[in-house]
């Protein structure tokens, strides 16, 4: 599939799947310098791929950008995609983490999959590229686990 041009700035219509959702990229402008991007997604859907029930988590991604930046717009309109997509939370997470890793290919990249419990058992998934640049920020991802009445 050719690269279409950028979603920002226009009217797009919604991917139905991920495998349809265009991510986008933009230079980085400060491509000498290590810094982290944190994107929080509070309010991720994606399907069970057995049963067809709704499943919710909170993701966070952070990634250390190199060349090129994750143009945020497209990111959402992915994200989205997931809403009437079947698929395991462990898939889900990391697909992502590598869809986004592939795309951009940053210095860093870690995504965190903190999912709500369903039959009782929450699922937490994590997925990184690699060692943490050295001297790099990255606070913690600030996410709660899960502790019912704990």
């Amino acid at each position: 599939m050719a690269k279409k041009s950028l979603q920002l700035g226009r009217a797009v219509e919604w991917p139905h799947t991920p495998e349809e959702a265009q991510l986008d990229r933009v230079p980085n402008p400060q491509k000498g310098t290590d810094y982290l991007v944190r994107f929080t997604v509070p309010e991720f859907t994606s399907l069970c791929p057995v049963t067809g029930q709704p499943d919710f988590a909170h993701l966070m991604i952070d990634y250390a950008p190199g060349q090129w930046l994750l143009e945020s717009k497209s990111l959402k309109l992915y994200i989205a995609s997931f809403r009437n997509h079947g698929a395991f939370h462990e898939d889900c997470t990391v697909m992502i983490g590598k869809r986004i890793a592939a795309e951009i290919k940053p210095k860093w990249l870690r995504i965190g999959g903190y999912w709500y419990p369903r039959g009782g058992i929450p699922i937490d998934v994590f997925w990184q590229t690699g060692r943490v640049p050295k001297g790099l920020w990255v606070p913690e991802q600030g996410v709660a686990p899960y502790r019912g009445r704990g």
